[in-house]
């Protein structure tokens, strides 16, 4: 776990000797801590309490138990629910390795590994791409920070106009189109319903979380959905080619842009990005964007899978 993120994680440190400012790099390093830290809580707290279908109940028979020992399904014996957790939530902000089965946790802890690829793996992630998606959010905050103190946004000493922001919301668009747009054609085409291994919403969270790794260029997989299908192939091929080449080009052409103008003294008037407000307010923005973009499609499948578990309600094989 600590090799999958050690050298994007050092990245945040280059980024803050490129400038000439470790703290911008720091402040960059802390928001993806802060976003690392809530995933794995999030998912280990949701295995631990385990399935309430197994509840075990109390000697006076009128509240239910936590389940004796958590969800273990699809956990090997000798990691448990802890490192499972841990590793799950590293390897969908980086990775694509796996020491438990991804489709076996349950449906909160799902949503936190197809949030975590969703968002672009911006929490560390791959070897600079997490850097450079962590970097287009820091651009939007900026933005949005302009917008609250009524001047024209800067970000490392380079003036933010129509053009960055523009291409930054291009490229963030273009990522979540590709996710949601081929989760879309493949729950409403034969060819891609046929490959679920299980009814209702989990079998739409098995495509969501397929399309959410391939356009992340995760490799993991809720492994129920069969992708071995010739409709399977071409449209996770095409959403893994969306997902880097159509995604980093308009960022390309935002370094490009910023790379011709002059670095400028910090006034008066200018925001600080190197302070913890300007963490919370990335931070927030990081959830708020993937929240807006996300919410109804994870509503449709891990949501709505988890308050039907909650009600005893489950859904026969297809």
């Amino acid at each position: 776990m600590l090799l999958l993120i050690a050298i994007a994680a050092g990245l945040t440190n280059v980024l803050g000797r490129m400038v000439s400012d470790e703290r911008q790099g720091w402040a960059i390093f802390a928001v993806m801590g802060i976003l690392l830290f809530i995933g794995v809580m999030t998912v280990y707290w949701s295995e631990s309490r385990g399935n309430p279908a197994f509840a075990a109940f109390n000697v006076d028979s009128t509240s239910s138990a936590l389940q004796a020992g958590g969800n273990m399904e699809g956990k090997e014996v000798r990691f448990g629910i802890t490192p499972s957790a841990l590793f799950a939530t590293v390897t969908t902000d980086a990775g694509g390795a796996v020491d438990a089965m991804h489709d076996s946790f349950l449906p909160l802890g799902g949503t936190v590994l197809i949030v975590n690829m969703a968002l672009g793996e911006v929490t560390f992630g791959g070897v600079g791409s997490g850097l450079y998606g962590m970097l287009a959010f820091a651009i939007v905050t900026m933005f949005v920070a302009g917008l609250m103190v009524g001047r024209t946004p800067e970000y490392l000493g380079k003036k933010l106009e129509a053009r960055e922001v523009k291409m930054t919301m291009l490229s963030l668009l273009s990522y979540s189109l590709s996710i949601l747009g081929c989760t879309a054609l493949a729950a409403a085409i034969p060819q891609g319903v046929a490959g679920i291994a299980n009814a209702g919403p989990h079998g739409f969270s098995e495509i969501l979380y397929a399309f959410a790794s391939a356009t992340g260029n995760n490799g993991s997989s809720f492994a129920g959905l069969s992708t071995n299908t010739l409709f399977y192939n071409m449209i996770l091929a095409a959403a893994m080619a969306m997902g880097r080449f159509i995604y980093v080009i308009p960022l390309l052409a935002v370094a490009g842009s910023l790379a011709q103008k002059k670095r400028l003294a910090p006034s008066a008037g200018s925001v600080p990005t190197h302070s913890p407000q300007f963490v919370g307010l990335l931070a927030g923005v990081v959830l708020i964007m993937g929240g807006v973009a996300y919410f109804p499609a994870v509503s449709l499948g891990p949501i709505t899978e988890q308050v039907a578990m909650n009600h005893g309600t489950h859904y026969p094989a297809p």
